[in-house]
């Protein structure tokens, strides 16, 4: 299936799952995830039934996880935890590891989003996986959120 179809994102989603090796408990979470404000809008769905909310949260989730693997590596000048964050997170990168997992292609865009092909757009693949580990964080906590992180290669293996 092509992301050129309106609504894409119809692969099954329990690929995400083996890829990011976390299973989710509520499945409605990885869907909300997957899905953006503008099919939601065209769909019908509820109004909570898109994942804005869940990517600040894996914005703010990755932050938290990301310096405590810093400061446990041993980082302690906050200086350099704030640079090292910020080379571990930036939009590139996340958006380097949301291609590496296909995720584009189990989002459900909009039309407009899908005749766009907004996925080329890094903030917009970016925000996809922080509402993904979002999702997770909601679904399993924060151990669960690092684990997926870890698995991703954005902290390192401890």
């Amino acid at each position: 299936m092509s992301r050129s179809d309106a609504g894409a994102g119809r692969r099954n989603p329990g690929v995400v799952e083996e890829r990011i090796g976390y299973a989710f408990t509520d499945r409605s979470l990885l869907e909300r995830a997957l899905t953006r404000l503008a099919y939601t809008l065209e769909a019908g769905l509820p109004p909570d039934a898109h994942m804005d909310a869940l990517a600040t949260l894996g914005d703010a989730v990755i932050n938290v996880v990301v310096v405590e693997a810093v400061v446990v590596g041993g980082a302690h000048d906050k200086g350099a935890i704030s640079n090292r964050k910020m080379n571990l997170v930036n939009m590139t990168r996340l958006r380097g590891l949301a291609e590496g997992l296909d995720l584009g292609d189990y989002v459900r865009w909009g039309k407009g989003e899908a005749a766009q092909a907004v996925w080329t757009s890094g903030r917009v693949l970016a925000e996809c996986l922080e509402a993904l580990v979002g999702a997770v964080y909601l679904d399993g906590g924060m151990e669960a959120a690092a684990g997926v992180l870890r698995r991703l290669g954005l902290t390192a293996k401890a």
